[in-house]
């Protein structure tokens, strides 16, 4: 079995990456660090959800940042 990610962390990932897409790269805490400057209020998991599931966006190849640009 895979993890589930809501469509909450996923569309907030995906716009994060979409807005700022030079701010992110397929270190972890790296990713982590520019979730919790760009987006004020989320708890302490909620961003490392997102920050986990950039990366493994980038890291996969389903989202090349630099491209959309």
């Amino acid at each position: 079995m895979g993890k589930v990610r809501t469509k909450l962390v996923k569309r907030l990932a995906e716009e994060l990456v979409y807005t700022y897409p030079d701010k992110f790269t397929t270190d972890y805490e790296h990713n982590k660090r520019m979730v919790d400057l760009l987006v004020a209020g989320l708890s302490k998991r909620m961003r490392n959800k997102v920050a986990g599931y950039i990366t493994h966006l980038i890291a996969r190849g389903l989202i090349r940042p630099e491209e959309e640009s």
